[in-house]
């Protein structure tokens, strides 16, 4: 007798590169810290700018209290020459910040040659190879001794040319979300922390920077005169992607009691002048979610290579020279970066799925800080602004229209890119929700709820499901709505695709008009010179710009270039918008300020929809493709990696 088919059908079998990222703890590390856990790490480094490595010796401090005493140490490297490892035991004196300091321990007497191997990613080859470690019984500290590629993707090299003052070449380090392996043997996952410290040595006519806590002058050996060595400790313990590295031709300005900027001789005025607000950021966040933590908060104004707008490096933000505007109309992302401090460097992300508690925690702590300084109308126009760059995404068929995965605020990451996760989604998605939550249960509740949040989980790592159960039992389990509101459903949120309907409307009636605006010159009854845009910032001319219809033609182009020179804006964010429409409208007359703009600037944000937009025509395939030749040898890696894919990768050998 036949059986009747089983309507449920059988799960398909799954990738088993995805299988095996799943079952570490971490799928993007290779390293097992359930075994054995880095502690502290002690770096060792010399500069080498005519090689464009580094070389020295990291010695790492490790805990061996996991089920078995002989567990070998793992470390996640990509690409780094390993030439020797040693171990000994730990037998020294605490530093006066009260950490143990590795980094003079280079030379160590007591240290003995161990055997290492290394195991490779099987399937996923952006994960690096592990640095299996034999560590004798007894032994507590580990020295590795290497040195870095030219190609580490964690590293930038610049010549003097890429500089703002043309005058030394400079390095920095850009180590989120996976690139700190590519320079430091580290266990390089976000739910991993350390304290370290490090002793860097460059020549004479440099200065180093790091992110940490307070530098001093170190001696030097005989043969390294023409050098400095400089030590920097972080006492606080931090995962390895907030360990920071810059070296160059640097200057730096006081602004406040605990900020100050650095930056090329040429820029540090023009910075200073548009980070004069910084302390004030500053007190306004703490008055917000508690006392800063880490000493200091300075920024640093990196060269126009930069892929992103800004990096959190706790004590130190690196930030893109593209924010300079010199109207600080785009200091927003300053605070976007100091509210980090809270949010992903004092409460950090178990790992890059749940990259939305860094994120979205920041955007929506960015907008608090820009309301108390700037005012409620600012606060919501960037929010508003932000809102609709979300729902562009999630509607996009070439970025999130066809990825509902990555449309969650908790996404499943296994077996792919840790940077797969880095759209709006945990941005603006995840700051919506917390927007949710105050509106629903009233501003001075969930601000107490959010302080706690940061004081209860302090200098840990944390996952969608702590914030889940600790937002169900001090809030949602424990007060009752505000009239007419109620609780927001979190799985809709958390594990849903798209964007609840309930979710708030930032106030919008500034950018309304602006939209109306733009309709109605589009339609003739409005002209430009009648058009007030004294009082417009770079977030109405966003919306402005974005209003305009797909087809818009060059003669309409020219009637606006004519009227407010937007070719020769001095705004990134203006500017970058400008050039997306010159690209897709075949706009000749901004053709080389558009190439001017896409060797210049290396900030990943302006360059994808540039690129993209000139590929939705034939000679815009062309065009990208000749200026990309061009622009490509000036660009990150991490932008590099992203534009390959867009316009097509260059032959091999190509840098």
């Amino acid at each position: 007798m036949a059986t009747p088919a089983d309507p449920t059908p059988t799960p398909a079998a799954e990738d088993p590169i995805r299988q095996a990222a799943r079952l570490r703890s971490d799928p993007h590390s290779l390293a097992r810290p359930e075994q054995v856990r880095v502690e502290h790490m002690g770096l060792a480094l010399r500069v080498d700018f005519a090689n464009s490595m580094l070389r020295g010796d990291a010695v790492l401090a490790i805990d061996r209290s996991g089920s078995d005493p002989l567990a070998p140490l793992r470390l996640d490297t990509a690409g780094l020459t390993i030439q020797a490892v040693a171990a000994a035991k730990l037998e020294v004196a605490v530093g006066d910040q009260g950490v143990v300091e590795l980094a003079p321990l280079s030379t160590h007497p007591a240290f003995i040659d161990v055997e290492f191997r290394f195991e490779p990613a099987a399937g996923q080859p952006e994960l690096g190879t592990a640095l299996v470690i034999e560590v004798p019984e007894g032994m507590d500290l580990v020295r590795v001794s290497y040195s870095t590629l030219p190609s580490a993707s964690g590293l930038q090299w610049l010549t003097p040319e890429q500089t703002a003052g043309k005058a030394l070449p400079f390095l920095y380090s850009q180590s989120q979300a996976i690139h700190a392996r590519s320079w430091i043997p580290c266990q390089d996952s976000p739910g991993v922390r350390t304290t370290w410290d490090a002793a860097i040595t460059v020549e004479d006519r440099f200065t180093p920077v790091m992110a940490a806590a307070f530098s001093e002058p170190l001696a030097i050996l005989p043969e390294e005169v023409g050098s400095h060595a400089v030590r920097f400790v972080m006492p606080k313990p931090v995962p390895a992607y907030l360990i920071a590295l810059a070296v160059g031709q640097l200057e730096r300005r006081e602004l406040g009691s605990r900020t100050a900027v650095w930056a090329d001789p040429s820029v540090v005025e023009a910075a200073a002048r548009e980070f004069v607000d910084m302390e004030s950021m500053l007190a306004s966040a703490e008055q917000l979610y508690g006392p800063y933590a880490w000493g200091r908060y300075d920024v640093l104004v990196l060269p126009p290579a930069f892929p992103f707008g800004g990096m959190e490096n706790p004590c130190m933000t690196f930030a893109t020279p593209t924010i300079l505007a010199g109207d600080r109309s785009l200091v927003s992302l300053i605070a976007h970066e100091l509210a980090h401090s809270w949010s992903g460097n004092l409460v950090t992300n178990r790992t890059w799925g749940d990259l939305w508690l860094n994120e979205g925690f920041t955007v929506y702590f960015e907008r608090r800080i820009v309301e108390a300084i700037y005012g409620r109308e600012r606060a919501e126009i960037e929010a508003g602004i932000g809102k609709r760059e979300l729902l562009a995404e999630l509607g996009d068929p070439e970025i999130l229209a066809n990825t509902p995965e990555l449309q969650h605020l908790r996404t499943d990451l296994a077996g792919l890119d840790a940077d797969a996760n880095f759209s709006t989604v945990p941005y603006e998605k995840g700051a919506l929700l917390l927007r949710t939550l105050e509106e629903t249960y009233g501003r001075e509740r969930f601000d107490a709820v959010l302080r706690e949040w940061f004081e209860s989980h302090a200098f840990g790592s944390v996952s969608t499901d702590d914030f889940i159960n600790f937002i169900g039992l001090e809030l949602i389990g424990v007060s009752e709505p505000l009239a007419g509101k109620q609780a927001p459903n979190l799985a809709e949120w958390i594990d849903g695709a798209g964007l609840p309907a309930s979710a708030p409307e930032p106030s919008s009636a500034p950018l309304e008009a602006v939209g109306q605006a733009a309709t109605q010159w589009i339609a003739g009854s409005l002209a430009l010179a009648d058009l007030s845009t004294k009082d417009w910032s770079a977030w109405h001319w966003l919306h402005f710009l974005r209003s305009l219809p797909p087809e818009l033609g060059s003669e309409r182009m020219a009637e606006l270039d004519q009227a407010f020179h937007l070719t020769e804006s001095g705004n990134s964010e203006i500017l970058g918008q400008w050039l997306v429409l010159v690209a897709r409208q075949r706009y000749e007359p901004a053709f080389a300020r558009l190439e001017q703009f896409l060797i210049e600037v290396g900030r990943r944000k302006y360059l994808t929809p540039i690129y993209r937009a000139l590929l939705t025509s034939d000679a815009g395939k062309v065009q990208a493709k000749a200026i990309y030749a061009k622009a490509r040898p000036g660009y990150h890696s991490i932008s590099r990696g992203s534009i390959d894919e867009m316009v097509g990768t260059p032959p091999a050998g190509d840098p």
